[in-house]
């Protein structure tokens, strides 16, 4: 007989129901259903254990959201909760995020977005119809006209059309086929997907991929659940992290003893080191990948983000297509981009594209399939990027609050670039490159013998625990990302506002003059 409310006492119970047959449920209590979990007065096994676990994923390490970012939560809610420390704050420098570091959003960006969202606010006089004219045509490339519903898997047509006219105009004219553009929730999914593409093989025959060092954690990361060869080559520290092609032999062929190199990746401008790299080196770069036959991948997600006055960012596919048919007609590129960095940081919305080159029919074919699995990325995100590469124009409207406000962005990560290399070259035992461009600096730290004696394994680890307890301040050793053996570095965003940053780094110096008496006696 069923249970009915009115016959039911006000004892909180917890109920497993079990189908029977007449469509009826028969209720358990709690202590039955941990009963039937029993076998002759034994617990039942867990299917997924350590020991039964994928052992990649058990080999995958991400080092910006690591354990020194963990500690970092843990002092957050310890001086929430009334606890003291040294510090009042933690200043998370660990990662790459615009917004949660206080920068503003760019307003056109937000009234696009929001009115592809709410398509009642179309009839707001609160809204410049610049934006309302980009809204309508982004939403009649939507199902149903509404940005809840799946757009195609490669991405809204009309969307993928404008990032192919914005790449012709930033490559001045280099042409882009629409068809060759791949919406993706932000770069990383864009970067894994290519990824799976290419990694085959068993043994020697294992698909080598060849990654900076020291790289942004996402390759090593990748490389890792795959089951790929990571295949390092070494950045240039003492020439602002160039990339040195004798460096890209020595490490191609040093490989190809134990798997098949078969793909580069480029970070340009560079994370987790600031660098721009110059035409001769890309051309260099795309020169050793057409003679060794590499499927090129080009991380170009900070293309706007650069500072240098003598610096300038070059698309990989530009200086292909500049260096003649026989290269541009037959190396395999793919470039990434992303709403993520830039002058807008908009991390949440996991936008991005990759532009696909020369890439074999059939397989593009599978390169499909592979994403209609995903079904298709957030559609909040392919408006959001549909903004970035389509901005208001000299004649619109908007154009002048647009153009104040990405000036303002990026003038103020100039500033904060000169400022963080400034400070931290001023300080004993601390050498730090110039910061070209991108959102971080990844200073060269002297760290003792005595201390490294006592980490053993990690002294960065040590050094930048250490620098979190201290100080409140989150940076991310340099380990996590690589570097040449005897060399000891941290990562940090530049992020932070003008005066937060004086903080930080003021903080820093003290710390690191502490550290060095500490460990070496020195006054």
């Amino acid at each position: 007989m069923p249970l009915h409310a009115s016959s039911m006492s006000w004892r909180r119970v917890t109920f497993l129901s079990v189908p029977i047959k007449c469509g009826q449920m028969r209720f358990l209590t709690a202590e039955a259903k941990a009963s039937a979990g029993r076998l002759d007065g034994k617990l039942r096994e867990k299917t997924l254990t350590l020991d039964t676990l994928n052992p990649q994923v058990k080999a995958v390490e991400y080092a910006v959201r690591g354990p020194i970012v963990i500690k970092a939560g843990e002092i957050e809610r310890y001086l929430e909760e009334g606890g003291t420390k040294p510090f009042s704050e933690v200043i998370k420098a660990n990662i790459g995020d615009a917004h949660a570091m206080g920068q503003k959003p760019i307003t056109f960006l937000r009234q696009v977005v929001a009115l592809c969202t709410f398509p009642e606010l179309m009839d707001s006089p609160s809204f410049p119809e610049d934006a309302k004219r980009r809204a309508r045509r982004i939403l009649q490339g939507c199902g149903g006209h509404s940005l809840g519903s799946y757009s195609a898997s490669p991405g809204v047509e009309c969307i993928r059309k404008d990032i192919a006219a914005y790449i012709e105009q930033r490559d001045e004219g280099v042409p882009s086929d629409w068809e060759n553009i791949y919406l993706t929730t932000g770069a990383s999914d864009g970067i894994m997907t290519i990824l799976r593409l290419l990694v085959s093989g068993k043994d020697s025959s294992r698909t080598g991929v060849m990654i900076p060092i020291p790289q942004y954690p996402l390759y090593s990361a990748a490389i890792s659940e795959m089951d790929a060869v990571q295949v390092n080559y070494y950045l240039d520290e003492d020439n602002c992290w160039a990339l040195d092609i004798n460096e890209l032999h020595r490490s191609y062929q040093a490989a190809k003893q134990h798997c098949q190199p078969r793909v580069i990746c480029i970070i340009n401008p560079g994370n987790p080191t600031g660098q721009v790299q110059s035409k001769k080196c890309i051309e260099e770069v795309l020169h050793f990948a057409y003679e060794e036959n590499l499927f090129v991948m080009s991380d170009e997600v900070y293309q706007d983000n650069v500072y240098a006055p003598d610096c300038q960012f070059h698309s990989f596919k530009k200086v292909l297509y500049e260096m003649g048919p026989e290269y541009f007609n037959s190396v395999e590129l793919v470039s990434f981009h992303s709403t993520s960095k830039g002058y807008t940081g908009e991390c949440g919305f996991r936008g991005g594209y990759m532009e696909v080159i020369n890439m074999d029919p059939e397989v593009k074919a599978q390169l499909v399939k592979l994403l209609s699995v995903r079904l298709c990325p957030p559609l909040a995100g392919q408006a959001a990027m549909d903004v970035i590469v389509n901005p208001p124009q000299p004649e619109e409207h908007t154009f002048k609050q647009f153009h104040q406000e990405k000036s303002s962005v990026l003038g103020a990560l100039a500033e904060k670039a000169k400022l963080t290399e400034k400070i931290l070259n001023a300080v004993p035992g601390i050498k730090c490159n110039p910061v070209q461009g991108a959102m971080y600096a990844f200073p060269r730290i002297f760290i003792p013998p005595k201390a490294v004696e006592e980490a053993k394994a990690s002294p960065d680890m040590l050094y930048c625990l250490r620098l979190l307890e201290e100080t409140g301040i989150c940076v991310v050793p340099g380990s996590g990302f690589g570097q040449k053996d005897g060399t000891y570095h941290f990562r940090m965003t530049i992020l932070p506002s003008i005066e937060k940053l004086k903080v930080l780094l003021g903080k820093v110096r003290d710390f690191h003059i502490g550290f060095l008496k500490e460990y070496s006696g020195l006054e």
